[in-house]
């Protein structure tokens, strides 16, 4: 029997480096959720019933900003949901806002949590990886300067 595996990111660049992995999917009774938007949305042709989708939470003008918290709210309620329909084994996640909630759910119900550092950042943490960072079983970072500001991290290379 596979493990039940999660891999969850939001929409964009996260997501593209979350698909760097996508050729382990198949060792796994794997499930995919990101954020819905016009440019994946016909990822279900692909992944079917294996793919799910949160709000697009993303805020870039003073509206979406507003928007912001209760669509966090609604994303929080969704990824609950999910988490109880596929009830993994493993969350793994790329980051960013929208994989937080997940990777707290899936930690009080004893989830392990792998987080990968965006392959973005080699100076600075992101918000994502601040609070994901303290649950995480394994944190990976993919530039080794990042070692110096997460010291529990491992040092993985880049996934591209």
């Amino acid at each position: 029997m596979k493990k039940k595996v999660l891999f969850i990111s939001s929409t964009g660049g996260h997501f593209s480096e979350m698909m760097q992995l996508e050729k382990i999917f198949k060792n796994y009774d794997y499930h995919i959720i990101t954020e819905k938007t016009k440019s994946n949305k016909n990822l279900k042709n692909k992944y079917g019933k294996k793919i799910d989708y949160l709000v697009y939470g993303t805020y870039s003008t003073p509206l979406t900003l507003i928007l912001y918290p209760f669509k966090l709210i609604i994303n929080i309620f969704k990824s609950l949901y999910y988490y109880v329909k596929i009830r993994p084994k493993f969350i793994i996640t790329t980051g960013t806002h929208t994989a937080v909630p997940m990777c707290y759910i899936g930690k009080l119900f004893g989830s392990k949590i792998i987080f990968i550092e965006t392959f973005a950042n080699s100076k600075t943490k992101t918000k994502s990886g601040k609070m994901i960072y303290p649950i995480a079983d394994l944190f990976l970072v993919q530039w080794e300067s990042m070692l110096n500001l997460y010291p529990k991290a491992v040092y993985g290379g880049w996934i591209y």
